[in-house]
Parts: C-alpha cells; structure tokens; sequence
C-alpha cells in the first residue's frame, strides 16, 4: 500500500519486532509497495535486514488464517521448495504474531533480486518455470486441519448485490462514490450475467470436484523475484487447500503449453470449467472489496486512485466476457 496503515506507528512495529522476534532496529523505513499488505525494510547493527509485512486483519482474514497460512509456507520451505520465501517464525514458533487489536506482522529475510510488477507480462520460459514451481508446491502433501480451506463462494457479494439494487440512489461517499455509481449502473447487465455464470460454474465444479491441494493463491508477475538463483515467490498469506487451478489460472496460456507442462509433471489434466471459475472469482471478489471501500467514506489519495482504476478494468473485462444491456 501507498499510504501508512491507521493506528500502526513504526514505533510499534519496532517494538514487535524486538518483543517477538529479537530483531533490534537501528532503520526502519516504509516501502510504499504492492496493494493489501503495508511493508517495511528493517536494518540491525549487524547488517541483517528484514523484509515486515503488517497484515489487516479487520480487511482479509483472521489471525488463525494468517498463521495457518504462513506456517504452511514455512512447511514448504523446510520440505526443500527453494523457491519458496517463507516467513521467519517469531521466538515462540509463530510464523504471524498480532501487533494491536487490528494487525498482524510477519518478518522474513530481505531477498535481493529484481521484483516483478503486477499485471507484468511473463516470458514463455517463465511461465514454464512458474508451472514447474507450482507443481512441486501442489505435490506436497497436506490435512485441511493444517491449511485453510477457502470457501468457493464470494464472502463479500453482498456489497455487490446491494450496489446492483441501490445504484439509482447517489453515492456521496467520496471523491469516487457518484463516479463509481454510474460505473455500476452502466455494467449492470454484465454483472447479473457475471453472477448467475459464476453460479453456474461453482455447481458444476463442486459435483465433479477432484483432489484439493496447497495453493498460493495468486503467483502472478507482482509475487515473483528474479535473483541470481532463479524465480522466487513470495507473498504467502493467501494459501489454501484448493483444486490446482486457483494457482494454474493466473499462468495458463492461450496456447495450452502451460496446462500440457502441468499435466506431464503431475498426471493431473486441468480443468477448464475450474481455471473460468477461479478467473471470474478473482474479479468479483475484487470488485466487492473495492466497491465497499469506494461506497464507504474515503478521501482522494494513491490508494484510492488505485482503487478506482481497478474496479473500471474489472468492469471493463465482465462486459466483454459477459455482456448484456444495462437495465
């Protein structure tokens, strides 16, 4: 995130730190990356250097998720994925510690390399490697009581179903709330269609569901590393016990290459009905989350500029998948 978390000081997450995981700051600076978690690099005396990630709890997941989560994906670096940065466990063997009643943080090494950025292009040989990666992570074995199990369902769709039903009222939330309205109002046929389709493709997947695995969750070009040992994949806090493809959608290809690659390392075929499911998912649980912070109070700044872009894109790529005349 662009702008500073409400009511975290560095001063806290100093604290944490030194409370939790023995690290005693002597720099500690806010990275304005990425878009979810809000970052710091954090120096000691020594030359060690620590990459923080504090984690709204009150926006994604609860705690018991989050440390589910990243515990799994210290699991997965012990069981020898080496392309897999995994959080460094606090003294106590928690792999997220809390930091005040709405954030969580977690710590792992500083990588040097060059980051992707999201929406970045992947070159064919990376998408190859990124396929090979995913499918060692979907080899290790797991029990749903030591990974969390996303529901297929959209936990926010409320928002969007209430935003559908109120766009006739104005929305004087903020700088982008009476823009966004009129956004809705336009794309309301191809959001209906959007919802009834994912309806449609969850009741499907859920008769013929097949062999759930450990899934990242978004290895797209922003989660990746290039370092002088190969890709790398970070951002762990989104890893669930799944069907492949809510990994395999973000890297499938036009081409097929991707899904024939998967297929011969694993004897797993990839399903199409589940890749069109988790690809509409993506895009309707964003644009819940993004539609209630645009139908909330928010003030013009670079986050909710980010906001406002995304939520045209997303609207954007329903109406040419599903399109429809507003009504």
């Amino acid at each position: 995130m662009e702008e500073r978390p409400d009511g975290l000081a560095d001063a806290q997450v100093a604290a944490a730190l030194a409370a939790h995981w023995d690290i005693e700051v002597c720099d500690l600076r806010y990275l304005p990356v990425g878009f979810g978690g809000y970052h710091w690099s954090a120096d000691e005396a020594d030359g060690s250097r620590w990459f923080v990630t504090a984690s709204d709890l009150a926006r994604y997941y609860s705690l018991a998720d989050l440390e589910l989560a990243m515990s799994t994906a210290v699991r997965l670096a012990q069981a020898g994925l080496e392309f897999v940065v995994a959080p460094v466990p606090a003294a106590t063997g928690r792999a997220a510690c809390p930091i005040g009643a709405r954030y969580a943080i977690t710590v792992s090494a500083f990588v040097d390399g060059i980051p992707g950025r999201w929406g970045d292009p992947l070159a064919t040989a990376d998408l190859a490697a990124v396929t090979e990666m995913l499918a060692r992570v979907h080899a290790i074995p797991a029990d749903p009581g030591d990974v969390p199990v996303p529901a297929l369902e959209l936990p926010d769709r409320g928002v969007i179903e209430d935003s559908l039903r109120e766009r006739a009222r104005t929305w004087q939330t903020g700088p982008y709330g009476e823009p966004a309205r009129v956004l809705i109002n336009e794309h309301a046929a191809s959001v209906a269609n959007a919802l009834v389709t994912f309806d449609e493709l969850t009741a499907e997947l859920t008769a013929s569901a097949g062999e759930l695995v450990i899934t990242h969750g978004e290895p797209h070009s922003g989660n990746l590393i290039r370092s002088d040992d190969g890709l790398l994949l970070i951002d762990w806090d989104l890893v669930g016990l799944a069907p492949p493809e809510r990994d395999l959608w973000w890297i499938v290809s036009d081409s097929g290459a991707e899904a024939a690659q998967y297929a011969q390392l694993t004897g797993s075929s990839v399903s199409e009905v589940a890749l069109s499911l988790y690809r509409l998912r993506w895009d309707l649980s964003d644009l819940a989350e993004f539609l209630a912070w645009l139908r909330g109070p928010h003030e013009r700044s670079a986050d909710t500029e980010t906001v406002w872009r995304a939520v045209t894109e997303i609207l954007d790529r329903l109406a040419a998948r599903y399109p429809g005349n507003a009504g």
